[in-house]
């Protein structure tokens, strides 16, 4: 058995870091790992009327390849794939949108995710970072949205909640990592450091995305003082 979730569509329209309702016994499709998308690859559209759908699956450690290893702080049994769609930039439903996470967060991340379809806030691409071989800096680049990676926070020798699947890095070009002194890692992202940028995908205090995010107990990356992660979204807030 699997968790299917739809809804009627209505609307308008980084991170460098290097709980909920159980799924289903039919494994996820893993990604294909053969080598960095660039970001002129568009994930392909279906049809606007679309509704939004979601399914939980469970995941085994062939799934995540590169994303998961012995030492890990939580096994492939404590991991979901959400199979759901997305609102593209291009204002179209994308269907194939592939987030893993923690299974105890999975149910509230498909309430989450419902609710930024319902308000049209347009993604990139949504897929798991095993797609770039585990590479948190080529799935920046490739302005991926992505939350399990087993690896520890930027700057630290301790794990990231990424690596709990307890974070959501959400457009992450759109919504860049920011050292304290301002730089952007990634050059083609450095214009997203000026926060009063409207482009389609940035994330605002205080905005829809933020509170989508919020109601479900999780903070945002870009409240934090120096260094902000305004693409970061965790259980914790760190």
């Amino acid at each position: 058995m699997f968790i299917t979730v739809s809804a009627a569509a209505t609307g308008c329209g980084n991170g460098s870091d290097n709980g909920g309702k159980s799924g289903s016994a039919t494994p996820a499709t893993p990604p294909t790992a053969t080598g960095t998308a660039t970001r002129s690859e568009k994930p392909s559209a279906k049809p606007t009327s679309q509704k939004f759908q979601a399914q939980i699956k469970k995941v085994a450690a062939g799934d995540l390849k590169y994303s998961w290893h012995q030492g890990c702080p939580v096994a492939p049994s404590g991991l979901r794939m959400i199979q759901m769609t997305y609102w593209g930039m291009d204002k179209k439903p994308h269907a194939n949108g592939q987030l893993v996470v923690n299974a105890k967060a999975a149910g509230d991340l498909v309430t989450v995710f419902r609710k930024l379809y319902d308000m049209r806030y347009p993604i990139e691409r949504m897929e798991p970072v095993d797609k770039y071989k585990g590479s948190d800096f080529a799935s920046i680049e490739a302005g991926n949205t992505s939350a399990f990676n087993c690896r520890n926070a930027t700057g630290s020798s301790s794990f990231s909640q990424h690596a709990f699947g307890l974070a959501v890095d959400l457009n992450t070009c759109q919504n860049p990592y920011v050292y304290a002194d301002g730089h952007v890692a990634h050059k083609n992202c450095a214009k997203y450091a000026n926060r009063k940028n409207r482009d389609p995908g940035v994330i605002h205090a205080g905005d829809r995305v933020v509170k989508a995010f919020a109601s479900i107990g999780w903070g945002w990356g870009g409240e934090w003082s120096g260094a902000r992660d305004y693409q970061h979204f965790s259980s914790n807030g760190r």
